[in-house]
This record gives structure tokens, C-alpha cells and sequence, in this order.
């Protein structure tokens, strides 16, 4: 009877999430549920899961909608019926076309057996339904059954009452979805926008009694019922199963590839390398995981024949297979990388590949992907962006008429002053963690053996590739499993860079001779110095702070470090311990001989996921596969399910039958909770660590190039001022734009660096073009009227190019271009014709005053044009920075209290325990140091720190392993010299 049920995976329309619409039905006594949501079938497999373990029929299908328009609800009666409705919602979704309606020459699934259609009273026509289409009844609608043709044709009614909401609170909430998906406030919803409140889930014999009178309409309903079959064996493999023609064809494959591939990384006869080689291709033959490697190690293959750069980690860099076939590049025995977190007996899913690769190559490996394997095989994975406290009080602000002051103190303080404020706390408890929009994994691919529209509906992401209505839990439920391409921009900062090496100095670079990266001298002083300033993963303050109050000098410390940054790892307070240990180790304590014996390498400190699995191993007494299972289940992604209590009861039971202290095993446990989830795993860090190495040798060796490349890429935990900043300081002479100079992203010639005009604000795509392409063809422009006679540049274009500099080379100032312009463009509208002259003719030449720029403007133009200075900042500001401390004296002046004048570069905001606010700053001084500070809760709340600007900072220099910082207890913001305006009358 309930053959149209929705829940929140309708987006914006149903108020259920999926296990409350099944445990609902199951309360009511329901045997068999319809699940129907408009357009999508998102949650298709969760419900068949909940329905089965409810003891619930589950029947899938899909209400199908243009805009507010109901068409016609799909429900398959086979998993061929739910393959041919997964291909009709994609081929209509992928094309973004509008659905077909209801009409006599349109039917419905390639066998009328699979699947049955229902119709909204009156779209159709009885005397043309077909023999799998039915017509929905809604309560409301029986005192419209003495229709003639209705009557004529009672086999083809069926009950259909919707199941939305849940109640009249629900209702409200729906009403509220609603106008955020129209984008509308709620006085404007109309009623067809809407469902109807009386859209709940009525009980099984109150829907009985209002068709009493209607048996047979209640019959047609059960059978349609009975009739509806979907299975899936829930874990079962389903992804690409071979590589090649059989699997006994990938396994001799991959041990060819793998056996060259150990020549190359290890030379002949290492007969570790080559035992730890056999050992694993047991393994994987037989976890049947061959043609997952062998899939990888393909479109790895295509991005080094197409000479794009890329990074292979996660927990499959732990195996030497995967180095031999160059998947990843961290050697696993050099690391001792832990086996069992890569693959054992335990683990169905495959090892986990992340693979970066720059942004500007990975959608053409993703494109080759979809091309090798097929667009029926292939998806990109799906996922959905869940509403969270900040969104919510936007939206439903938004919904309410909320002035945008009130939503964003709302937000900040998250206590009601009004109706209005109560209204959206009050609801936005209920809205909280439903899905906002069907969106795309960051990096997930899906390759399956059968049609992929045998499991999925697919959609149209702007990313422009096929997108499946799952996300990455449902597709390991069912047994697919994702192949992860993801894109960094910090290998594009390597790529860019070599090629701006190549072109201003003519070096190649090998940027995979790790080994060598690893032994240079200038590269370790560059890390134990923190000069880290665009390298991947190890520029934040925070990092920076960790490698300086390390001295980090080598690769296997590094390697730590980038575990150890890690929130989790932090927050237990193990961070300080390793650190203290790091420099202490003759006075390490460990908790128990066997942290010695097994954790010798950091100290007794659990710093990777891969020591959680051996102290939940050796000291608790689970075994391998157990320990790697209690890993998962403390990650975020799996604390939810109840593994996790299984397993902590597990530990501490076989904790104490092992003889252990009760009080220490509780220690150990808080500790292993305390990061297991957060912190990375050993190869992982590996890879980071590798990717840092090759962005220190860069920096070390060509540091202008080097940073011409972050800056072009926009990528970094800085904005791009600091990038700016840095290549100053490495002697970079920063131009400003020039129309002849310039490209559309900066350049460098020499020492020289051209400001690209990508900077500029205002500045058209469309004119940037146009100026290039000019220039190409036709060469350099001669002067201003040049200038606009071929590119037709508007006048507004025109000044802003000419305040910024861009016309400097005519050596007439600003100020006189700007007449001339002005002058120039409205003159010469009619005869702007795009292309030089035939002849060259002198410009117009204008008598002015003289006018004349000086070095303020010009910074003041530069931050209005591009957003800052190309300069230091401090030649603007308002004050004498000698009369302040630098940072290079801080420790000189430890436990005193210091002022400095600084420039506000990033700030970082904590809420303490006692849930008070407070932050850490990070700022440069006047000679482009950084100046670290810490405000604590009440200096924050007295001096508040804003996002730009000069501050004058006064407080107390504190020390901790060497790093020094200042603990603000004043601040004032300083202001900017004055800009003087020439009076010109």
C-alpha cells in the first residue's frame, strides 16, 4: 500500500532519513515499503539493507519529476526492471533534458514484467495504460471513482498514499526545504510547490478503512506488490574483476611487471625484497585484488607516457608491489612499513591508492579512464554535502528574511533573540546532517564488471563527467570499490616550476631523485630552518613551528612530523610528548616493555595509525586482522557502527586475560582513541614527506622560479600576497604588469618577474586574450593610441590598465595617460578596427601640466587593482618600524615583554574547553620575518584581530623547544600614510 515513500535523499522535499522511514514502517506493522524518491535513487541500497533486517519487503523504484510536476512513479518487479529505471533516470539526468510525460506512445521498461508504472489520477488515459501501468488512488481522490472510465477499468487502480513527512512539525520543516530549493522566502511558496500535509505515514488499517468500500483497489495493491523482487548480495565483488583476458592471465601479468620492476628498485639477488615480492602476490591472488593493481599500475602508466606528474600513497604504498610497479615510490622495507595495514585475511576491501596528480592533468587521466574501461563500466563516486550549523542559519535566515547582521551574529552565538532566531534553531536541529545536494567524491572512480546502471542511477556534476547517485559507504556496502584520482596543487607547483627552470635557465631537473633530495645538505638546512614557505604539506605556522622546534634535518623525522601535525595525535598531548622525547632520549619512559621494544623508532609515542594496529597486536592480544579492524572502527568514517564497541570490549578483555594493568590498559586505549582516526598512516606520511623533499630542493636551488610557480597556481595555505612576499625575499625584482611584458600568468626572465594580468581585478578574460593574441601576431605595442586602435579596449579597462602601470614603458606618468585615455577612446570609437595601422603614424601628442606619480600612489593603486602591494607592505605604514623588536631578536628577550609592529598574514581560531574563544597569529615585521603570537581568551575578546592590515602588538616572548613566540596582551591596529591628492584647479 505504501508505493510512493520519500525520504531526506529527495533533496529539499522529504523530512525522513532513510532508517527512520523503515523503522517507522516497522512500527505500523508494514510488511512491504515502496521506496520512491524524485528523481534519484541515492538511498536505494541502505533501504533494501534496513528492510531486511526489519523483516520489510523492500521495492524499489523512483517518482519521476519535471520541476513541481509529477509525472509517474517507476517500480521495478526485478533487478532488470531496477537496471532499466537506474538507465532511464540517467540518460534523462546526464543530458539534463526534461522527462517524457505520460502519453499513449510512451512506455515503460524493454519487458512490461520487469516494472510497473503508476500514474497520478488524470495524467493518463485508462483506456491506453499498458498492461504494467497502474493509476494511483489518493484518499482524497475516492469520491472521484464514479468516473465512467475509471470504472471501466478496476484492475488498473492502485492505492497510492505518499509518504513525506511525518507530522505537521515535519510539514513545516518541508515548507522550509523548499523555499531554500526555490530560493525564496516563505510568504512567496506557493501551494504547487509543496507537497500536501496530509502526505504522513498513516497506519496500515486506517488506510484500510478509508478503501473499505474499495476492496479491489486494495487487492491490485498487494499484488503489484507481490510482484516487486530486488536482490543484492550485499559485499560481494562487483567491481572490474579482470584486467586482461582471464584472472589467471592477470596473475601471470602482474608478477612479470612486478618481478622487472624489483630489478629496478633493488638490483639483483636482494632476497628480502624479493621474499617480502612473493609474499605479497600470494596474497593479493588470493583476496582476488590482481586486476586492481593491475588497473592502477594502467592509468599510472598513461600519466608517465603523457609526462604528468603524480604522487601514489595511502595504505597501498606499504606494499613493495605496488613500488615495483611504480604505483608509489616509498620503498616499504627502507620504512619497515607494516604489512598487515596494507592487506590481511581480514580485509575484503582492496588496499587503498591515493593517486595526486596536478590539477591540470588529472581529468585527462580521469577522461582516459572513462575511455579505456567504458562509459557503461565507469563513474566518477558520488557523495552528499550534509547541512551543518553555519548553513543552516544561513539558509533558513535567508527563508525567514533575516538580515545578513542577524544571521551572522545567529551563527556566532547561536542563542535566540526573536521569533525568527527561535524558529531557525528550532528547525535547524531537525535539518541537521540532511543532505543539501547530490555532489561528487573528491577523487573516487568507479570501474564495475557488469553495466554500472546495474547498481546506480548517474548524474551531471559540473566537473562534467558521469556521476553516480551513491557515495562511497553505500558502494562498499554493495562490493564496489573506489579508485581514487585526486588533484594537488602542489605537484602542479612542481611541474610549473620545472618548466619556468627550463625556460629562464635552461635546466632540466630529474624531480624523482629522491635519494639524492635526501642527502643534500642545503635541502636539511632549508627544513631545519622552516624556509618551507609553498611546499607541499609542511608550510602552515603550525608545521613550520613543528620542524623548528624538531630541527628536522632528515627524511625518516619528516616522515614523523607529517603524522604527528595531525589533529589527533595533537590534541592527546602527544605531540609535546614525542617532541620532548625526540630531544630527550635517554630519558624516555616507556609504558610497557613491549612499547619499547615495538615503538623504539618514535619514542614509545603512538604517531602512525600503523602503531595503533601493533600495540592493539603485541600488547593487547588481537590478532593482525582484528587490530587493523579496530583502526577503522575508531576512524570518523566508522565510529558509528558497532564494531567499534565489539572491538574496545575485545581489547580490554583480552587485555586482562594477558595479565595486564587495568588502570594502564585504560591509558593505552585513551591514547590509541584518542588519534587512531586522525593520524596517517606510516606510508602515507611517506608519500607527503617524498612530495616535501621534491618542493625543498626546488626552493633551495631556484627559489624565484619556485615561487613563480606556487603564485601561479593560486595553491597554498596563504594567500597569494605572502607568495609574493616570499619571492621578494629570495630577490625576485617584481614588475607590475605590462601590456608588452606580462602574460596571462606571471613570468620571469632573469631575476625579473612580470606580474601576470590573471592579478588584475577588473581586468575582462575576454581583452586579456585579445592583448596576447595582438601581441603575438603583431608584435609589441607602440604607445597608449596603439594600444587602443588594436585591442578597442573600453575606458574602463583602459584606466585600470594604465593605474596599475601597465603603459609605463611610454614614460609619461599615470596621471597624463589617464587624460589620454580618456580623450583617445572617445575619439577614435569610430574608427577602433582591432589590428595595427598600415602606416604608422606619430601619436596625438597633449599639453598638460605636469603631472607627476609618485611611490604612495603607486602602492595605493596596487592594492586597489590587485589586492596588495608588490613591495614590502611596510613602506605604507604609518609608523617608524625601527622602534620595534625584530623577530630575528625575540630570543634575546624570552619571558620579557616586547612590542613589535607586524603585518597580519593568517590567524587560526581554537574554542577552549571552557568553550571560550581564542587564536594563534602568524605575522611578518619589516624585514619579512615571522612573528608568531597566541591570544589567549581574554586578549582575544579585548583586542580583536581582523583580517588584514599592520598591528602594533605588545606581550610576553615565551619559548618552547626553541620556537619563540609572543603571548599578546595589547593590540591596536596601525593605520596607512596618507595619500595625497595633487589639487589640480
Amino acid at each position: 500500500m505504501y508505493l510512493n515513500c520519500k525520504t531526506y535523499f529527495s533533496f529539499l522535499y522529504g523530512t525522513f532519513s532513510t532508517q527512520q522511514l523503515v523503522q517507522t514502517a516497522l512500527g505500523k506493522g508494514v510488511t512491504a515499503l515502496a521506496l520512491t524518491n524524485i528523481n534519484a535513487t541515492c538511498d536505494t541500497w541502505d533501504f533494501v539493507k534496513l528492510c531486511r533486517e526489519a523483516g520489510i519487503k523492500p521495492i524499489a523504484g523512483v517518482e519521476i519529476r519535471n520541476e513541481d510536476q509529477l509525472l509517474y512513479i517507476l517500480l521495478a518487479a526485478s533487478n532488470k526492471g531496477l537496471a532499466w529505471i537506474h538507465d532511464f533516470v540517467s540518460e534523462y539526468l546526464l543530458s539534463k533534458k526534461d522527462f517524457p510525460e505520460a502519453g499513449a506512445d510512451q512506455s515503460f521498461f524493454l519487458d512490461g514484467r520487469d516494472g510497473f508504472v503508476i500514474y497520478p489520477l488524470s495524467a493518463k488515459n485508462p483506456e491506453n495504460l499498458l498492461p504494467n501501468e497502474r493509476i494511483g488512488i489518493l484518499p482524497s481522490e475516492l469520491n472521484r471513482l464514479f468516473n465512467p472510465d475509471l470504472r471501466k477499468h478496476p484492475d488498473k487502480l492502485v492505492i497510492r498514499q505518499p509518504v513525506t513527512i511525518q507530522d505537521k512539525t515535519h510539514f513545516s520543516l518541508h515548507r522550509l526545504l523548499r523555499c531554500i530549493a526555490k530560493n525564496t522566502i516563505l510568504a512567496k511558496l506557493s501551494k504547487e510547490e509543496q507537497c500536501e500535509p496530509t502526505e504522513t505515514f498513516v497506519s496500515p488499517s486506517e488506510l484500510l478503512n478509508k478503501f473499505s468500500a474499495y476492496s479491489f483497489i486494495v487487492t491490485n495493491t498487494y499484488k503489484l506488490m507481490d510482484q516487486c523482487h530486488i536482490e543484492m548480495e550485499f559485499g560481494t565483488d562487483k567491481n572490474k574483476n579482470t584486467y586482461g583476458g582471464t584472472k589467471e592471465d592477470d596473475r601471470v601479468f602482474l608478477e612479470k611487471l612486478a618481478t622487472e620492476g624489483l630489478k629496478k628498485r633493488f638490483g639483483p639477488n636482494n632476497k628480502l625484497a624479493e621474499e617480502r615480492l612473493k609474499k605479497e602476490l600470494k596474497i593479493i591472488n588470493d583476496l582476488g585484488f590482481n586486476s586492481y593493481f593491475l588497473i592502477n599500475w594502467d592509468f599510472i602508466r598513461y600519466a608517465q607516457l603523457r609526462e604528468y606528474y603524480y604522487v601514489g600513497r595511502g595504505s597501498g604504498a606499504n606494499s613493495i608491489v605496488a613500488y615495483c610497479l611504480f604505483i608509489t615510490n616509498v620503498n616499504p622495507i627502507e620504512l619497515n612499513l607494516y604489512f598487515e595495514r596494507f592487506l590481511n585475511p581480514h580485509r575484503k576491501s582492496p588496499p587503498d591508492f591515493d593517486i595526486d596528480f596536478s590539477h591540470t592533468d588529472r581529468d585527462d587521466v580521469m577522461d582516459y579512464i572513462f575511455k579505456r574501461y567504458g562509459k557503461s563500466q565507469v563513474a566518477l563516486l558520488g557523495s552528499y554535502p550534509t547541512f551543518k550549523h553555519d548553513s543552516i542559519i544561513r539558509q533558513l535566515g535567508k527563508v525567514l528574511g533575516m538580515p545578513d547582521k542577524e544571521i551572522v551574529d545567529l551563527q556566532r552565538t547561536n542563542t535566540a533573540r526573536d521569533s525568527n532566531s527561535r524558529l531557525i534553531l528550532q528547525y535547524g536541529k531537525l535539518m541537521q546532517g540532511f543532505p543539501s545536494y547530490p555532489s561528487l567524491h573528491p577523487c573516487g572512480m568507479l570501474i564495475s564488471q557488469e553495466p554500472i546502471v546495474n547498481y546506480v542511477s548517474l548524474f551531471m556534476p559540473p566537473k562534467g563527467f558521469p556521476t553516480a547517485q551513491i557515495d562511497m559507504f553505500v558502494a562498499e556496502d554493495i562490493g564496489m570499490n573506489k579508485f581514487d584520482i585526486l588533484s594537488q596543487r602542489g605537484l602542479s607547483h612542481i611541474r610549473e616550476a620545472q618548466r619556468l627552470i627550463q625556460q629562464n635557465r635552461g635546466v632540466s631537473i630529474d624531480i624523482h631523485d629522491l635519494e639524492a633530495f635526501k642527502k643534500d645538505k642545503h635541502v636539511a638546512t632549508q627544513i631545519r630552518n622552516a624556509n618551507s614557505i609553498g611546499c607541499f604539506y609542511i608550510e602552515s605556522p603550525a608545521m613550520r613551528q613543528l620542524l623548528k622546534k624538531l630541527r628536522c634535518d632528515d627524511y625518516i623525522t619528516l616522515v614523523a612530523a607529517s603524522s604527528i601535525i595531525r589533529p589527533g595525535v595533537a590534541q592527546s598531548g602527544m605531540m609535546k610528548e614525542y617532541i620532548y622525547r625526540y630531544h630527550n632520549r635517554d630519558k624516555v619512559n616507556y609504558l610497557h616493555p613491549l612499547f619499547e621494544e615495538h615503538l623504539s623508532e618514535t619514542f614509545g609515542v603512538m604517531v602512525f595509525q600503523e602503531d595503533v594496529i601493533k600495540i592493539a597486536h603485541y600488547y593487547g592480544g588481537l590478532d593482525l586482522g582484528k587490530a587493523d579492524i579496530l583502526r577503522r572502527a575508531m576512524s570518523g568514517k566508522y565510529r558509528s557502527n558497532n564494531q567499534f564497541e565489539i572491538i574496545r570490549e575485545e581489547f580490554f578483555s583480552s587485555s586482562k586475560k594477558l595479565g595486564r594493568d587495568e588502570a594502564l590498559t585504560a591509558e593505552i586505549w585513551r591514547q590509541m582513541e584518542s588519534f587512531a582516526g586522525y593520524s596517517f598512516n606510516k606510508a602515507h606520511s611517506a608519500s607527503f614527506a617524498a612530495e616535501s623533499y621534491m618542493s625543498l630542493f626546488l626552493k633551495t636551488y631556484y627559489p624565484k622560479e619556485f615561487m613563480v610557480a606556487v603564485i601561479n597556481n593560486f595553491g597554498g595555505f596563504y594567500s597569494t600576497e605572502l607568495y609574493f612576499l616570499e619571492l621578494l625575499k629570495t630577490g625576485g625584482d617584481i614588475e607590475p604588469p605590462c601590456v608588452n611584458r606580462s602574460d596571462k600568468y606571471s613570468n620571469i626572465r632573469g631575476s625579473k618577474v612580470y606580474t601576470g594580468f590573471v592579478h588584475i581585478k577588473r581586468l575582462q578574460d575576454k581583452l586579456v586574450e585579445q592583448i596576447l593574441e595582438e601581441r603575438r601576431n603583431h608584435g609589441d605595442y607602440l604607445h597608449l593610441q596603439d594600444f587602443i586602435e588594436r585591442t578597442a579596449a573600453g575606458l574602463e579597462q583602459l584606466n585600470t590598465l594604465i593605474s596599475i602601470g601597465a603603459f609605463r614603458f611610454t614614460g609619461k606618468s599615470k596621471k597624463h595617460l589617464l587624460w589620454e585615455a580618456n580623450f583617445l577612446q572617445k575619439k577614435n570609437q569610430p574608427q577602433l578596427h582591432n589590428g595595427p595601422a598600415l602606416f604608422h603614424e606619430a601619436p596625438v601628442e597633449f599639453i598638460l601640466p605636469e603631472l607627476v606619480d609618485t611611490r604612495l600612489d603607486d602602492l595605493y593603486d596596487q592594492i586597489e587593482i590587485l589586492g596588495f602591494p608588490l613591495t614590502n607592505p611596510f613602506e605604507l605604514v604609518d609608523d617608524h618600524p625601527e622602534k620595534y623588536i625584530r623577530a630575528a631578536d625575540l630570543h634575546l628577550h624570552k619571558g620579557k615583554i616586547v612590542s613589535a609592529l607586524t603585518y597580519f598574514i593568517a590567524r587560526k581560531h581554537v574554542v577552549t574547553k571552557y568553550n571560550d574563544e581564542m587564536f594563534f597569529g602568524t605575522f611578518v615585521d619589516a624585514e619579512l620575518d615571522w612573528i608568531d603570537t597566541v591570544h589567549f581568551p581574554d586578549s582575544a575578546k579585548n583586542f580583536p584581530l581582523h583580517d588584514s592590515g599592520f598591528y602594533r602588538i605588545t606581550g610576553k616572548v615565551a619559548e618552547d623547544f626553541g620556537v619563540h613566540s609572543i603571548e599578546v596582551n595589547k593590540m591596536e591596529k596601525v593605520g596607512h600614510k596618507k595619500r595625497i591628492y595633487e589639487n589640480l584647479s
